[in-house]
């Protein structure tokens, strides 16, 4: 479970709802505090349990060069609302999402876009379906298929409890034992068990068994033409750090491990991480502009 260390919105951050074909999504957005936006966008995609407050750590920074930045609740996580279809849940109808509020945020102009742990599957299918032109993809805390070790575990429970007992089983009996060995504050706690019961549970269940069972599609993202960063702790413990490593072998893809990280580097490492994103991000619109240049 990703757990912010703050809720105070850092300068230039506000929540706001954002409308798109696909329904309404509950959303953090950053503005730089001074100066103009003169960069591409960019659209934060969270993780199972997680929600947009997972990158509160980083949106300032990210923010400050230049560019505006939206941190995103899934359909069916926290704030966003969603039904009870299991297949509203399927990662490429999450992909759908995804393609829909970047073609919103970008306004025609190419968003960068960062997929944390299921959220980086989720965001592999719109990249993968061609229906948006993205600036750079970036993998954090993500793998090439279904995850592994412990949080594999953790995922087959949680989805086998919501299903038998609902989500209060599952914050007295695992999420709240792993909050309190963790020693967060009571705020953070408090925060944890509102986020974790205002889940809708078909949501919750049905994304666990997506991150359990999802295949390989490194192949076809590699097919794809856009500047593609694979970022990860050096003590990842959802992919193997080896695994990543190698995936972003497979992309030809640039990788950066964050040292000290486990599996949430914009909590862990936020300074960190969000430099890395940052000169990515500058370096796949510079290549884009020269690649244009040159071709006119």
């Amino acid at each position: 479970m990703s757990t912010p260390r703050f809720l105070d919105l850092p300068p230039g951050v506000a929540p706001q709802k954002i409308e798109t074909p696909q329904g309404t999504f509950a959303v953090l957005e950053a503005l730089p505090v001074s100066g103009v936006i003169e960069r591409w966008p960019a659209l934060l995609v969270p993780g199972l349990t997680g929600s947009k407050e997972d990158f509160l750590a980083v949106l300032m920074t990210l923010a400050h060069s230049g560019r505006r930045v939206i941190a995103v609740d899934l359909r069916g996580q926290y704030e966003t609302p969603g039904p009870d279809d299991p297949d509203a849940y399927t990662c490429p109808a999450l992909g759908a999402d995804v393609d829909a509020l970047a073609q919103i945020i970008g306004g025609g102009d190419p968003v960068h876009l960062v997929g944390h742990s299921f959220g980086g599957l989720v965001a592999r299918e719109a990249v993968i379906d061609g229906r948006t032109r993205f600036a750079s993809f970036t993998l954090m805390g993500s793998g090439p298929s279904g995850i592994e070790g412990k949080r594999a575990v953790n995922g087959r429970k949680i989805m086998e409890e919501v299903q038998a007992f609902g989500l209060e089983h599952v914050w007295h009996h695992r999420l709240e034992p792993e909050a309190l060995s963790n020693d967060v504050s009571d705020e953070i706690l408090a925060f944890l068990r509102k986020r974790l019961l205002t889940n809708s549970p078909t949501a919750l269940a049905c994304m666990a068994e997506q991150v359990l069972s999802m295949h390989d599609r490194t192949d076809e993202l590699r097919q794809v033409e856009v500047p593609t960063l694979v970022l990860y702790g050096e003590h990842d413990d959802g992919w193997p750090p080896e695994a990543q490593s190698e995936m972003a072998a497979r992309l030809g893809a640039e990788s950066v491990v964050v040292p000290g990280a486990v599996h949430s580097p914009a909590v862990e490492a936020p300074e960190t991480t969000a430099a890395a994103l940052v000169r990515f991000w500058n370096a796949a619109e510079k290549h884009y502009l020269d690649t244009r240049s040159s071709a006119m």
